[in-house]
């Protein structure tokens, strides 16, 4: 058989069911043999599109999303959606057909050293030199990009090699199991943490990727500990528990920051420093940390550990709550009531445009709790991650270590065919949303109904809102918008704009009935963005 048949037979291997992607001449070979595969070819309509699909997927399914381009100017627009994968550790294969070698030693049309280009973004970065080898390279790519922490590789498939005849025939599946955490780490987290006067967890998106997050709430209840979150792992435990603090990751100095200004004891669980660095809630370095992970800590000078708890996250804390103890503290629960209250204060806010936290709390109304939501990169990023409240994990969804604009909406097509039963909404900016609005026409076609909510500013508002607290006016971050409910039609989709706060839960809810790509025109009063600010500068924390 052609190197390009193998390959596509080693994809089915692993498993996999969509490939995202856009054909080119140089992937011709391997765009012809999937003719003959189960597996089902994404056809996008930008390749930046496509890599964020695979992250996504990769993101909600724990295995490997799969993009595909051609080479040269193909490859290079997967590049901002495999380092977002990689940053954001969602397992991504990216493939990228190549010239044949025997152009690649000059200079030619085109070509460009892949290999090198994508090294920087992935945990593996090859190119096919032999037909012999496809097995081999496919498998090892795959084991990487899943094992701990999960990132991307990348597969640079010259045109030449993969018309070439092999015999070789696809490996076993195998992945590495995740070691039983020590014995005597897990007793010295125990002792230290039943002597803490007030501990705190933070628990970041590795225990999503652990599917440790009942253990994580077992964990706190046994020992009465409160619970904060990265943006990313937002759910792991739901905001309704009694425990949960919300999440924590603003730059200011938030109501949940009050409980790590007053923890003794932190309690990191499958944290990554990516998402939130240390020097931000950890400023003075006087708190004893424990790392509850898979993977050994990064290297911080405010990152410095008591006691690593290296091994399967749910393991480390059934084994820490079985060997410590309750604690009586109703601290947390003071802080608790704080952070609920002001969630809830914009309920009946009936201005126009709609302020923000008003929008996340009739989005959250309408929506079910395994309903997915996608946020894009911008303003409406930091209050999603402050103000929704989500009670499961993985249904709300934001890209914090990269952090790229532009995922929202190939983001929740990928969501929509991993949970073709639940509501998907893509919540994004009216920047972000032109970034990757061509993809539409790909939900339209493949048929996946989804809702598009933007928080129309024209502004690059997140700029604007750094702009202004630091230097007290603004630089060009004004723009113009087209009519988003023409735009939407002109796709075939529908479109609704919103003309007062009163008519948001409405709209939302036809959106969904209407079982079709939906884009709902929003306009957002983004001058809370300062009065926020001005706000958690003069707060007073309530414990």
């Amino acid at each position: 058989m052609k190197a390009a048949e193998l390959f596509v037979k080693c994809l089915e291997q692993e498993g996999i069911q969509y490939i995202f992607g856009i054909p080119g001449e140089e992937n011709l070979d391997i765009m012809d043999a999937l003719l003959d595969s189960p597996i089902q070819f994404i056809t996008v309509r930008h390749e930046q599109g496509a890599a964020f699909m695979a992250d996504v997927y990769g993101r909600l399914t724990g295995k490997a999303g799969v993009c595909l381009a051609t080479l040269g100017p193909g490859a290079t627009n997967l590049v901002t959606g495999v380092a977002d994968a990689n940053m954001d550790r969602a397992p991504i294969i990216a493939i990228a057909g190549q010239a044949g070698t025997t152009r690649l030693h000059k200079e030619s049309h085109q070509a460009l050293d892949l290999v090198n280009l994508f090294r920087p973004i992935s945990k593996y970065s090859v190119q096919i030199l032999d037909p012999n080898t496809v097995p081999e390279i496919v498998r090892k790519a795959f084991k990487l990009a899943q094992t701990e922490k999960p990132g991307g590789s990348f597969i640079d498939f010259p045109e030449n090699i993969a018309e070439m005849a092999t015999d070789k025939q696809p490996l076993k599946v195998q992945q590495a199991t995740i070691p039983h955490p020590p014995p005597e780490k897990i007793k010295q987290a125990a002792r230290l943490i039943a002597n803490a006067r007030f501990p705190i967890v933070m628990a970041g998106n590795g225990v999503i990727r652990a599917n440790a997050s009942d253990m994580l709430v077992d964990f706190a209840e046994k020992l009465n500990i409160p619970v904060a979150t990265t943006f990313m792992a937002k759910g792991v435990i739901p905001f309704s528990h009694e425990l949960c603090l919300g999440a924590v990751g603003l730059q200011a100095h938030d109501y949940v920051s009050c409980g790590f200004d007053r923890a003794d004891v932190i309690i990191c669980v499958g944290f990554d420093i990516v998402e939130y660095h240390p020097h931000l809630w950890h400023p003075d370095k006087n708190r004893k940390i424990i790392h509850i992970d898979a993977s050994p800590a990064e290297v911080d000078e405010h990152y410095m550990l008591e006691v690593g708890v290296v091994g399967d996250i749910g393991l480390s804390l059934k084994g820490i709550a079985a060997e410590s103890r309750f604690h009586q503290s109703r601290v947390a629960h003071t802080l608790r009531e704080t952070i609920v209250q002001e969630l809830d204060a914009f309920a009946t806010d009936d201005e126009f445009p709609i302020k923000p936290q008003k929008i996340l709390w009739d989005l959250r109304q309408v929506l079910a709790p395994e309903d997915i939501v996608i946020s894009d990169v911008g303003a409406h990023k930091m209050w999603i991650a402050r103000m929704y409240k989500t009670e499961r994990p993985n249904t709300c969804i934001i890209s914090n270590g990269f952090a790229a604009m532009g995922i929202a909406v190939p983001g929740a097509i990928a969501a929509k065919l991993i949970h073709p039963d639940r509501t998907v909404v893509a919540v994004t900016g009216d920047a972000g949303f032109l970034m990757n609005s061509q993809e539409i026409e790909t939900a339209m076609r493949i048929g996946t109904p989804l809702v598009i909510l933007i928080w129309n500013d024209a502004a690059y508002g997140l700029i604007q809102w750094k702009q202004v607290k630091q230097f007290g006016r603004e630089s060009h971050i004004q723009f113009g918008n087209p009519d988003f409910v023409q735009y939407a039609q002109s796709f075939g989709a529908k479109g609704y704009r919103v003309e007062r706060t009163e008519d948001l839960v409405p709209t939302l809810k036809q959106a969904i009935a209407d079982k079709t790509v939906v884009i709902i025109d929003c306009p957002v009063d983004y001058r809370e963005n300062l009065k926020l600010t001005q706000k958690l500068g003069e707060l007073v924390c309530p414990i």
